[in-house]
């Protein structure tokens, strides 16, 4: 049917582009929305991996034994699983949008109480710090599922990159700022309030947007735009879908394995002779790698064919990283690093594509990123915690190398049901 008047042509064409699935940022605005989007996603792993490359100095200052490290270590990860359940009835009552700005808060809070004097305050900020970033885990994908549907695959790839990116930053600054600064370890992680404040503050933009201003649940309930827009789904109907099990197990055997080297990294290497500074270094070296491979990884997900090649790639990747750190830590550490930066960086891009990638719409994507993240991190929390556990009962590294690589295979398991294009609560 087409109109021999041309002039509407081109009248039409810009009418229907600008109907995106979902209302979103348009325009001007998209260049800051994704700029504050990708400064938040910055801080959901700086909190927890600028701890690490000073856990020694904590133990000591605070009188924490290896299982009290551990246990600070695994708080964090705990709290990602057990308040990620709270996210849903608290976007409900905020809205997405305001609620992240709240989480910022509460991070930016639970930095500054984490580096008072005192193992309350160090724990109790470290529970809040975790809290807030279970809050933000949990609304990321949904966040882009909303507000940039067309860019989907960009924004994962942006999100993915900030997430490597924060926990490089954190890791490879805070023993060099100890040595250039002479101050203590309070107060160079005090220091990490700084990009969560400044955070917040980019943000305060995307809560001006008209229908934003005031958070009200039945405004808030997108237009629909076809049969794939439905309402929430049951988060109890997630639990009983292959594909949503698949997701989440994926989720949280690829985070075990990183938070677990993300933990206790810089203690491995330094009980094999390497000095501190070093240690530290090379935990944010392999963030580098990391950073690429999980930018990219949105994009092998979409054409690698079949799709199951690009998650067992992140598997070998990450097993010959475990295996130089089994058999040659400090000789070859560069080398295992990048590796295990290359595997890991895709395994998450790769988990937090399947979240979006698997729901057909935003309301699937908030209760499958609820249930993947939730349970997903309380898997995770096995990590940091188990693997001090077993280098205290086997007074060495080998064991606990040996466990990561057998996670591994349960990992790659996962991978085939969440790499199959099916989305969840679909009919057979």
């Amino acid at each position: 049917m087409n109109s021999p008047v041309t002039h509407q042509t081109p009248a039409a064409r810009p009418s229907a582009s600008r109907q995106p699935p979902l209302p979103g940022p348009a325009g001007a605005r998209t260049v800051q929305a994704a700029f504050a989007f990708s400064l938040a996603a910055l801080n959901l792993r700086i909190a927890v991996a600028s701890l690490s490359p000073v856990l020694t100095e904590v133990e000591h200052d605070e009188h924490l034994s290896s299982f009290g490290g551990g246990a600070l270590s695994t708080v964090p990860v705990l709290c990602f699983g057990a308040f990620a359940f709270l996210a849903p009835r608290l976007t409900r009552r905020f809205g997405p949008h305001h609620l992240l700005w709240y989480a910022l808060l509460a991070l930016t809070g639970g930095i500054v109480l984490r580096s008072v004097p005192g193992v309350l305050a160090l724990f109790g900020g470290t529970l809040i710090a975790g809290a807030a970033i279970a809050v933000g885990n949990v609304l990321m994908p949904q966040l882009i599922k909303h507000d940039f549907a067309g860019r989907a695959g960009l924004m994962l790839g942006c999100y993915s990159l900030a997430l490597s990116g924060g926990a490089a930053l954190a890791a490879g600054v805070v023993v060099p700022l100890e040595s250039a600064t002479g101050w203590g370890w309070r107060q160079v992680l005090v220091l990490c309030a700084i990009p969560s404040l400044a955070a917040a503050l980019a943000w305060l933009p995307e809560l001006l947007v008209p229908d934003r201003r005031s958070p009200n649940r039945r405004r808030q309930a997108p237009v629909k735009q076809g049969a794939a827009d439905t309402a929430a789904p049951a988060l109890g109907a997630m639990w009983r879908d292959r594909t949503a099990w698949a997701v989440t197990l994926y989720m949280g055997l690829q985070s075990l394995g990183y938070y677990a080297i993300l933990s206790w990294l810089p203690t491995l290497l330094q009980d094999h002779g390497m000095s501190d500074s070093r240690a530290g270094w090379m935990l944010s070296f392999s963030s580098f790698p990391g950073m690429a491979a999980s930018f990219a990884a949105p994009w092998l997900q979409q054409r690698l064919r079949p799709a199951c090649v690009a998650p067992l790639a992140a598997a070998l990747l990450c097993a010959t990283g475990f295996a130089g750190l089994l058999t040659s830590p400090v000789s070859g550490t560069y080398l295992w690093m990048t590796a295990l930066g290359l595997g890991q960086g895709l395994a998450i891009g790769l988990a937090l594509g399947y979240i979006v990638a698997r729901s057909p719409d935003a309301h699937h994507t908030g209760r499958l990123s609820t249930m993947a993240q939730g349970i997903g991190y309380l898997i995770a929390c096995l990590g940091p915690l188990g693997l001090g556990l077993l280098h205290s009962a086997s007074g060495g590294w080998s064991l606990p190398v040996v466990v990561l690589l057998a996670v591994l295979v349960a990992q790659t398991v996962a991978a085939f049901g969440a790499s199959r294009d099916r989305h969840v609560l679909a009919s057979p």
